[in-house]
């Protein structure tokens, strides 16, 4: 019994020793773990020092840096600030320049409107004057004649037509404008203008019926009368011209008097507007331009061919003179040869005569001069 109270204390105290060897060794454990968490606080203490020290040498860059960029943009506000001034002073001078300049070209054109409005009243009155002239058959007539010699006048030179020209049945058309065959192309100006006139003026249906059967009847008349003074055989073109001094009158004439154009068309009278007989004077300035460059075509064909033959007797000279060439070339070339025999048998004699003893110099004769004459 006693043993196993020996043995049982001693477990005791063993397990007693074991603890106690246990905790200290806890108590060393924690110890050291507390040392190791001191150091890397410690540590961390240090890495945050140093942290904060390297921010705030940052925020100071940092803060130096948005100074400088402040100064920066401060001067740069500045600057475009007085840029914009600048310019916009120049814009308001520019644009004050430009209201002064469109104020005074708007009083120009004022003025030249107030002009425009005078030559307008003048035209009314021109216009009214020109009614009355209008009015008068024998004024009509100048009328219709002086625009058709304005027209021919502008388009062709003096000597391309002729007014009043006399044919040989002692006709005599108001213009002859002369082709390049030499034959005429007759142009009338005497249209009856009074027929359509009154068509215009009728009231009503009746009126208008009178007038346009006297419109086809005074046009039929004047159309004959054209086809037998003025059309020729053999002495005029195979075509004459009727001119009408209106375009609304030739149109007119168009749309309600077409079967009488056709009749006068096939009676070889054509009726033509002031702008068909501009267009018919351009033709005639391109026929006498054709003619006339035909004529200087054959005259520059006849030009060519003399130069040819000036061409070929010049081959044949150019012949001549090479052949003489070369004979004087060949005479050059024999005489060189001539010469250098010469020069050989005078180096043989002067070995001969002046063996051992110094030659003289020899004695250069100039040959006499001579013109070479044409064709050696």
């Amino acid at each position: 019994m006693t043993d196993n109270l020996l043995i049982l204390a001693s477990a005791l105290v063993i397990a007693v020793a074991g603890l106690a060897s246990a905790a200290a060794l806890v108590l060393l454990a924690i110890r050291a773990l507390r040392q190791r968490d001191q150091q890397a606080a410690e540590r961390q203490m240090a890495e945050v020092a140093r942290l904060q020290t390297e921010t705030s040498v940052r925020i100071d860059e940092m803060r130096n840096m948005l100074a400088g960029r402040q100064a920066e943009l401060h001067r740069a506000v500045n600057e475009r600030l007085d840029s914009v001034s600048h310019h916009l002073n120049q814009s308001m001078t520019s644009t004050r320049q430009h209201t002064v300049d469109s104020l005074q070209k708007l009083n120009e054109r004022l003025a030249v409107i107030d002009r425009a409005q005078k030559n307008i009243t003048d035209l009314a009155s021109q216009v009214t004057s020109l009614q009355s002239v209008l009015a008068n058959k024998q004024q009509r007539g100048a009328f219709g004649q002086g625009r058709m010699e304005i027209i021919i006048q502008d388009g062709l030179p003096k000597d391309c037509y002729q007014f009043q020209y006399t044919l040989s049945n002692r006709g005599r058309p108001d213009c002859a404008v002369f082709l390049p065959d030499k034959r005429p192309l007759v142009i009338d100006a005497k249209f009856p203008l009074e027929a359509v006139t009154a068509l215009r003026d009728a009231k009503s249906e009746d009126e208008r019926k009178v007038a346009a059967a006297r419109v086809r009847q005074d046009l039929s008349r004047h159309v004959a009368d054209i086809a037998d003074k003025y059309l020729i055989p053999g002495e005029t073109q195979d075509l004459a011209l009727m001119f009408v001094p209106s375009e609304s009158v030739y149109a007119e004439l168009h749309d309600g008097f077409d079967d009488i154009v056709q009749k006068a068309f096939r009676a070889k009278v054509v009726i033509v507007s002031p702008s068909l007989l501009m267009l018919a004077i351009h033709v005639v300035q391109q026929i006498q331009r054709d003619a006339r460059m035909r004529e200087a075509a054959d005259k520059i064909h006849a030009e060519v061919g003399h130069l040819v033959d000036d061409i070929a007797r010049l081959h044949d000279r150019v012949v001549n003179l090479q052949r003489h060439f070369g004979q004087a070339n060949e005479d050059v070339r024999q005489i060189l040869i001539s010469a250098e025999k010469v020069e050989k048998r005078a180096a043989r004699i002067r070995e001969v005569e002046f063996d051992g003893e110094e030659a003289p110099d020899p004695v250069v004769i100039p040959a006499p001069l001579r013109r070479v004459q044409a064709g050696e």
